[in-house]
């Protein structure tokens, strides 16, 4: 088949260059990969190219399977034979093998195993407690995180060592080094190591990397912007002196510094190999006009970056929509009403729609909506909001205290935070409660009387019940938001999930989001009434749903419509680049542009004029990236009963029993009782609630 066939100049020529270094600049929707994969085509069928002579490097193994089942079908060849282009796949997958081929010549056993996360943090711990380091004093994820990092930096033991400063480095320099003689000794090598002793290999055996130079006669690598060190220094010390490599990828779509991508690669390239052809593919087949624009204006603002300019034939189309409302939950009722209502129409499906958000915690508001509105939706890249660990554990804690009884719950949080309390201790705790008729908390409290637990988890157990009946004592005076506080300090709870990974952010404003919810609440009972609602609902959809997820899980994917919640500072852009600089700020920038290119049709931008964050209202100015856009944007404001002043709630007799109100969260009803703050209300659903009134926005109809 004629292999240019279907494409424009610009892909036609990065096909066919096929001599010295190229590096192609892809634009979001230009199509990259159909231009990569003509190229390998175009090297086989026309140059006579082996498929053994080429090194081509994905970043996922989807992605490698999915090239190489169009390579298939544009060559006629069986694409799942495994002698198909040996060498297509993702840097650890191709790592892996030349390692098993070529390791034993620096050390590495053909028969070494892989640790994943899991067996890492296991190997961390055995290495502490040899160093009679506490997980007290230092989490074995952070550990972890620590050593990836490092790695991929390519910093060794011995390196990070004698940069530490720090007392808490210092330990850490030490469970660095123990870690790797325990790793060694049991012949295994972690994710960072496929890496890292493939780069050893070819520096320190000029003999392989002669061999395998000269058998990658070709090497193309896609989504460079997002390589870091170690895989960096693998293209160079593999690179022959043709310098046949063709690099493929867009620094504007560069979001992964967080987990050690370098975009600055992508605009040294021409740097490293001298006489490389660029090649711009800016012609997009994903979306209109206006929103190309929009993103164009916003991305330009950054300093470190390349110049291109995306343009579609596709033509304009309609502005991007800006939707200003008063708060975050009537912005997720905006967005599920929307939905609702275009497919109510028949004029779109519920699969048409993704919803993007800054951070995992902001699905939860979300999530009310939608379950209200009945509309559909699945989460992509993370998992429902009550169905999250941190929310898991608190929700545990409160239903202890309100039902003694639960032993599910108790079981949950016994050693959440670790309390050293071993497994045998707890199964001989629950046989005595079980036989001494008390309920756990009162069984805790006088756990001192049984004969057949270890002092050591004794004490332990009898610290835990005084800390959970001084918060049950708090039941019938307090809030839900108060008792949570409450539990996060006695606890350390924060502490506990604060343990130095990247996703303990996400964890902490998740605990934000439900404290931030339980302030609507006035009594314990209401609130897990409502929680075991939301945990239970049903979600099927018959295979349409709205799609939810995080800026950075929507890389690489488009939809018809698009909507992008939470667009004012300190959420997008985060909170975080005040501190951090413009680095920080320019990847953010990046950020926002790959969630507007993911929209074909449609965007709607949102913010809220107030929004609450861990239990307290924040009032945060529309992001400057909408300030940014143009004159590609429509404002809607919000109508008239959105807007609604704050002196309504907060005056000494707001409401009277018997009048109708509207609250976003739960609908129309009629308030059947008043108790200071506290509302009981009768909702057209069938469900009565306790609502505070300070916080749950409750509209007079």
């Amino acid at each position: 088949m004629d292999l240019l066939e279907g494409l424009n100049s610009a892909q036609g020529e990065a096909v066919q260059t096929v001599s010295g270094p190229v590096l192609i600049l892809a634009g979001a929707g230009s199509g990259k990969t159909k231009t990569l994969t003509h190229r390998i085509a175009y090297l086989i069928a026309r140059e006579a190219i082996y498929p053994n002579e080429i090194l081509a490097v994905t970043f996922t193994n989807k992605a490698a399977r999915e090239m190489r089942e169009r390579l298939g079908a544009l060559l006629g060849q069986d694409s799942t034979n495994r002698g198909f282009m040996p060498w297509m796949g993702t840097f650890h997958g191709i790592c892996v093998r030349m390692l098993r081929i070529e390791g034993e010549s620096i050390g590495i056993p053909k028969n070494f195993v892989i640790y994943d996360e899991d067996d890492r943090q296991g190997l961390i711990k055995q290495a502490m407690k040899q160093l009679s380091i506490s997980e007290t004093e230092i989490k074995a994820k952070a550990v972890s995180g620590i050593i990836s990092s490092s790695k991929n930096e390519m910093v060794g033991p011995d390196n990070y060592e004698s940069l530490a400063q720090l007392p808490y480095q210092k330990n850490i320099a030490k469970i660095y080094k123990k870690y790797e003689k325990l790793r060694k000794v049991a012949k295994a090598l972690d994710f960072d190591d496929l890496l890292l002793e493939t780069v050893r290999l070819f520096r320190e055996k000029s003999e392989v990397r002669t061999k395998w130079q000269k058998n990658f006669k070709h090497i193309l690598i896609d989504e460079y912007q997002d390589t870091n060190a170690a895989q960096y220094h693998i293209i160079k010390l593999l690179v022959n002196d043709q310098h046949n490599i063709c690099v493929v990828g867009d620094d504007w779509q560069s979001i992964y510094s967080w987990r050690g991508a370098d975009f600055t690669n992508i605009l040294n390239f021409e740097r490293d190999f001298k006489g490389t052809k660029v090649i711009k593919l800016e012609q997009n087949y994903r979306s209109t006009g206006n929103i190309l624009d929009a993103a164009n204006n916003v991305i330009t603002k950054n300093i470190q970056r390349t110049d291109k300019k995306l343009w579609t034939v596709e033509g304009p189309g309609s502005p991007v929509q800006v939707h200003s409302l008063y708060d975050e939950t009537e912005e997720a009722h905006m967005v599920a009403e929307r939905i609702a209502s275009h497919v109510q129409l028949g004029a779109r499906q519920f699969g048409d729609f993704a919803v993007l958000y800054r951070t995992n915690a902001q699905s939860y508001n979300l999530e009310r909506a939608f379950m209200r509105l009945h509309v559909p939706y699945k989460i992509i890249g993370g998992v429902r909001f009550y169905d999250r660990k941190e929310i898991k554990d608190m929700i545990a804690y409160l239903r202890l205290i309100y039902q003694p009884q639960d032993r599910m719950s108790f079981s949950r949080i016994v050693n959440v935070p670790t309390r050293g309390i071993g497994a045998m201790s707890l199964e001989k705790f629950l046989i005595w409660q079980s036989e001494s008729d008390m309920d756990i908390l009162s069984a805790l409290n006088h756990v001192d009387q049984t004969s057949t637990i270890t002092a050591r988890a004794k004490c332990a157990l009898q610290t835990l019940g005084e800390k959970l009946r001084e918060v049950q004592l708090m039941i019938d005076t307090s809030t839900p938001a108060e008792l949570i506080k409450k539990l996060l300090d006695l606890t350390s709870y924060k502490d506990f999930i604060n343990d130095g990974t990247p996703q303990a952010e996400d964890r902490l404003e998740n605990i934000g989001s439900l404290l931030s919810d339980a302030q609507n609440f006035m009594s314990l009972d209401e609130f897990l009434e409502e929680v075991a609602l939301m945990s239970s609902a049903d979600n099927s959809s018959d295979g349409q749903s709205v799609t939810f997820m995080t800026l950075h899980a929507a890389k690489g994917l488009e939809f018809p419509v698009v909507f992008i919640i939470g667009v004012e500072e300190g959420i997008l852009p985060h909170a975080r680049v005040y501190e951090a600089g413009s680095a920080e700020l320019e990847e953010e920038r990046r950020l926002m542009y790959v969630g507007m290119t993911r929209a074909r049709e449609e965007l709607h931008l949102s913010y809220a004029e107030s929004r609450m964050q861990f239990g307290q209202r924040s009032y945060n100015p529309i992001s400057r990236f909408v300030t940014d856009m143009g004159d590609q944007i429509a404002i809607t404001s919000p109508n008239e009963p959105q807007t609604i002043h704050e002196q309504e709630f907060f005056s000494d007799e707001p409401f009277a029993i018997g009048e109708n109100i509207r609250s976003a969260a739960f609908g129309t009803g009629e308030i059947i009782e008043i108790d200071g703050m506290a509302l009981t209300i009768n909702f057209d659903n069938g469900t009565t609630k306790k609502l505070n009134a300070e916080y749950a926005r409750l509209e007079k109809i």
